[in-house]
């Protein structure tokens, strides 16, 4: 038998049993720890309004109103299972987000090949394929799973349309690829579709694409150091934006005739027309929250929910008086659960004194705690996992599973860091940083730092991951 064809045997053997290793992990997930969770409600309600009624909107007091909370990827998803398999199947939901899921491993492993080589190309699917963050969340009915699989399609296009992994050299006089360029622009607006913060990675691509118009500007007239002309830059960059921005006019025509609101995308805190914004105590909650902990425990529950202001670091306050007022602010929102007008003014001010007093630590260190806690904890919130993982007094079995699943995703960022500083030559390295680097920044803002938030970036993790099993010919 011909050396190639054993080759080619040998590859699709592998990718199969991977593929098989793949699903049945993500099935055990699906199986056992199926994740329907307040948003899945949420969405789903809005998915069987928009089947039942035609309208895009929430049920309030037996009254279907229409909403701008949440942007209409997800709920599209959703009423397109619902409409075949019954309305709120959620198994269905889930199987159909593990075949996509199953999708991004083989993105994954086309854009190592492309890249690195055919071993670095198995090596990526298989990190994919074992990956249990994003089979976790493959068997919960969020919006991440298909978040994840349009950033890498879209990345895998961008590296398409430049020629990577073509025979010749991208930078030798190759045509862009129009179509692509295009096409790259509507899965990143399907991204934007599921989440707005999907437009990080326009701005990467975009950003990016900058620095090649320049350095094809530096290099005009100069055959040797030529690579991309001006001009097929420029044509990448409008292609890329007007199919990333074309879905959105819909939605945003909908919002100004339903709603009178010009809103491209969704409100910075997912609320309506008519819910209190609870401006005061969100700057309060950025002036001292550091991990997703608190976040469980003090940012989720309000309004509604007790507040236990025990759960409250020592890093929230600044002196026993401070300490005093602020357990007298928790002390009257528990009296009805609800932040009212006056004292989220009171929280406001607060914040603003904390700020006044230590910038530094609003603007800068805070920030960089919470970036790095949701780059490093254990990947374990959709699980029965104690979150207070490092007080070791959780049940031994899920003590075990925060201890496993914290190691591995480690294992991941190392690997993806060695790969990074090992292949800081390679071709579009610098999209990879600039992606990364301005997500993380991003996140660093948000008042809930969410592990799942940085999960959009594991195609680029696992991609630098698998540079480290690439064998230079």
């Amino acid at each position: 038998m011909p050396r190639p064809v054993r080759l080619v045997r040998k590859s699709a053997r592998f990718f199969a049993a991977a593929g098989l290793a793949a699903l049945a992990l993500r099935l055990l997930f699906v199986l056992r720890f199926p994740g329907v969770v307040d948003d899945s409600r949420l969405y789903a309600n809005i998915a069987e309004n928009w089947l039942r009624f035609g309208i895009y909107g929430v049920t309030d007091s037996g009254q279907v109103v229409p909403t701008l909370s949440r942007l209409p990827g997800y709920p599209a998803f959703l009423a397109a299972i619902f409409a075949i398999f019954g309305m709120d199947n959620f198994r269905a939901v889930l199987l159909v987000q593990v075949l996509f899921d199953l999708g991004t491993c083989f993105l994954i492993a086309d854009m190592a090949r492309r890249l690195f080589s055919d071993r670095a190309a198995k090596a990526g699917f298989l990190l994919a394929a074992l990956c249990p963050f994003l089979a976790n969340y493959a068997a919960a009915a969020l919006a991440e799973t298909l978040e994840i699989f349009f950033t890498a399609l879209a990345l895998d296009l961008v590296l398409l349309g430049l020629g990577v992994g073509e025979e010749a050299s991208p930078f030798e006089g190759r045509p862009l690829h129009k179509f692509v360029w295009f096409g790259c622009g509507l899965a990143t607006s399907a991204a934007i579709l599921l989440r707005p913060d999907g437009g990080i990675f326009l701005a990467a691509v975009g950003g990016y694409l900058l620095l090649l118009l320049v350095r094809a500007l530096r290099s005009k007239g100069d055959e040797s150091r030529a690579r991309l002309s001006p001009g097929r830059v420029i044509t990448a960059g409008v292609l890329l934006t007007v199919g990333a921005i074309a879905p959105l006019v819909p939605w945003t025509l909908r919002n100004l005739h339903t709603l009178h609101r010009f809103e491209p995308a969704a409100p910075r805190y997912a609320n309506d027309s008519d819910e209190l914004v609870m401006k005061g105590f969100n700057r309060w909650v950025k002036t001292w929250i550091a991990d997703y902990t608190s976040v469980q425990e003090v940012y989720w529950p309000v309004p509604g929910s007790e507040l236990d202001f025990t759960r409250l670091p020592s890093r929230a306050f600044d002196s026993e008086p401070q300490r005093k007022e602020t357990e007298a602010f928790f002390a009257d929102y528990n009296q009805d659960h609800e932040i009212t007008p006056e004292l989220d003014a009171r929280f406001a001010a607060l914040a603003a004194d904390r700020i006044h007093a230590a910038p530094l630590r609003y603007y800068i260190w805070l920030p960089a705690l919470r970036i790095a806690d949701m780059w490093l904890r254990p990947r374990t919130e959709l699980l029965p996992s104690d979150p207070r993982w490092w007080e070791f007094n959780d049940d031994p079995r899920w003590l075990t599973v925060s201890l496993v699943f914290g190691a591995i995703n480690l294992i991941y960022v190392a690997m993806a860091a060695t790969g990074l500083v090992r292949g800081r030559a390679i071709f579009a390295s610098g999209l990879f940083v600039l992606f990364l680097l301005l997500r993380s920044g991003f996140l660093g803002t948000l008042e809930n730092p969410e592990p799942r938030y940085t999960l959009e970036c594991y195609p680029v993790v696992i991609l630098l991951a698998a540079k480290c099993f690439h064998r230079p010919a």
